[in-house]
């Protein structure tokens, strides 16, 4: 019997080069669901300061889709945002994250999603969280 030879895991190199893209600016994961993309791009983008509770970094983005637009309690929203008025509709969500400065000025919110299908999968996501 010949013994058998295992090639070198390649997965953490590749799971590594991955998330390297990901972060870059305009790179979209075009090849995972949308829901599953959605996922991996909230935890790499948006879990820091957006967790199960509001915190002095973010609010809890737990039922903002279809929410009013800076309307929670228990965060101390940017003046920006407070001034904007409407609902987190797709739309608004979209928007928002393509371009927080410009969709609410004054906002503490510094990262941009820049690529469309990343914001479309991170809306798309962010609808389920109730």
């Amino acid at each position: 019997m010949t013994p058998s030879v295992r090639a070198p895991s390649l997965r953490l190199p590749a799971l590594l080069a991955g998330l390297v893209l990901a972060a870059a600016p305009g790179f979209a994961l075009a090849q995972a669901p949308a829901s599953s993309l959605g996922v991996r791009l909230f935890n790499m983008q948006c879990k820091t300061c957006h967790g199960e509770k509001s915190t002095p970094a973010g609010p809890t983005l737990t039922g903002v889709a279809g929410a009013p637009i800076a309307g929670r309690s228990d965060y101390a929203y940017s003046t920006g945002l407070k001034a904007k008025g409407g609902t987190w509709t797709d739309a608004a969500l979209d928007a928002y994250l393509a371009k927080p400065m410009a969709f609410a000025p004054g906002t503490r919110m510094m990262v941009a999603v820049p690529d469309a299908n990343n914001r479309a999968a991170i809306v798309a996501y962010m609808k389920t969280l109730k």
